[in-house]
């Protein structure tokens, strides 16, 4: 399976984004998905994720309540909507693929990996 995230850029804090990341090569209706986000130098950092039907969402503690995490299995897609932006959200974002059906906080869970896609959010 190949993913390729989209919808990063350049905004102002409080402005809101939507993240795509939509797959090629396979099927993402069994898997489990999650966006995860890196500044430069640090860690890859959990953002959210849902399980294979949609039904289980999960979110860090710095997003929840302004991400929303969700996906199209028909479209073979998943989305961020990423709302009230901030500076400290800042970061490559980086949408992931697990092998199993529900998701995980661990970066070690998820097999399969897209090429990133930048936001950031100036004050």
């Amino acid at each position: 399976v190949q993913l390729q995230a989209s919808g990063g850029g350049l905004v102002q804090a409080g402005d809101s984004l939507r993240l795509s990341c939509a797959a090629s090569g396979g099927t993402l209706g069994s898997r489990a998905m999650a966006w995860f986000r890196q500044d430069p130098g640090k860690d890859r950092d959990f953002v959210a994720n849902i399980n294979w039907n949609g039904v289980n969402t999960y979110y860090a503690n710095s997003v929840r309540g302004r991400f929303t995490i969700s996906r199209d299995n028909a479209r073979n897609t998943v989305f961020l909507q990423m709302n009230s932006l901030k500076p400290e959200d800042t970061a490559v974002y980086y949408c992931a693929a697990a092998s199993q059906s529900f998701g995980s906080t661990w970066s070690s869970r998820y097999d399969h990996w897209g090429q990133g896609t930048l936001v950031t959010v100036s004050s």
